[in-house]
């Protein structure tokens, strides 16, 4: 991944790390708890692709497993986000313009329900049976409406970030001056404006004026 993209990617999981924690953790509203962590991750990895969506998710779910009050398997969360950020980065759209919102929304609810059936299978493996308690159902269906509300103030806002990034004008001056660098180096090697028809035509003038001026030096030569 680019420097940019590292950046920008730290920058936005931490902030919704500390907000998921601080904030919608302490909410305690019925069901499941509103997964902002989730929705930047769905956010970056529609923006850079699988490959990218696959390391900002396990980097996101990393660092939600270390932090407290986590009481957990730390990677369990890791794997999750790890395999939903590959999965929503195939479906990048290939001009990275989204249409409609349709499709976004799509994606939020099948990761709402597959974060939260993928974690609960993690959890049975490792023996962590609290999901059939609190009930699975009522989990599914609070996490779908409870991403799903809160999706339209996150995703596009992430998004345009990601794709701003992307488009970086000092990376594009940079380029332009190298450009520049490269073209003056040419220029002063060659004698020669490059790309001008004015330098072209002066240098073969030149050419020419020497050429003649030799000629006839030599003829005069032989004339004495």
């Amino acid at each position: 991944m680019r420097l940019n993209r590292i950046l920008l990617s730290t920058v936005l999981v931490v902030v919704a790390l500390v907000i998921q924690v601080s904030v919608l953790a302490r909410l305690h509203l019925p069901g499941a708890v509103p997964d902002l962590l989730l929705l930047t991750v769905l956010g970056l990895a529609m923006v850079y692709g699988h490959v990218g969506g696959c390391l900002v998710g396990f980097g996101a779910g990393l660092l939600a497993d270390l932090a407290p009050p986590a009481d957990h398997a730390a990677g369990r969360y890791a794997l999750v986000l790890c395999v939903i950020g590959y999965l929503a980065g195939l479906i990048k759209p290939e001009t990275g313009q989204v249409r409609s919102a349709t499709g976004p929304m799509a994606v939020v609810v099948a990761a709402a329900i597959g974060s939260t059936l993928l974690y609960a299978g993690v959890g049975a493996l490792v023996g962590d049976t609290a999901a059939r308690h609190v009930g699975l159902p009522g989990l599914l269906i609070s996490a779908a409406v409870y991403d799903l509300l809160l999706a339209p103030f996150v995703v596009p806002g992430i998004m345009a970030l990601a794709r701003r990034a992307e488009n970086d004008p000092l990376a594009e001056a940079g380029s332009a001056k190298k450009s520049d660098i490269s073209s003056g180096w040419l220029s002063s090697g060659t004698g020669l404006r490059i790309g001008g028809q004015r330098g072209a035509l002066g240098g073969l003038k030149t050419k020419a004026r020497t050429r003649t001026t030799r000629v006839g030096r030599i003829k005069g030569v032989k004339r004495l």
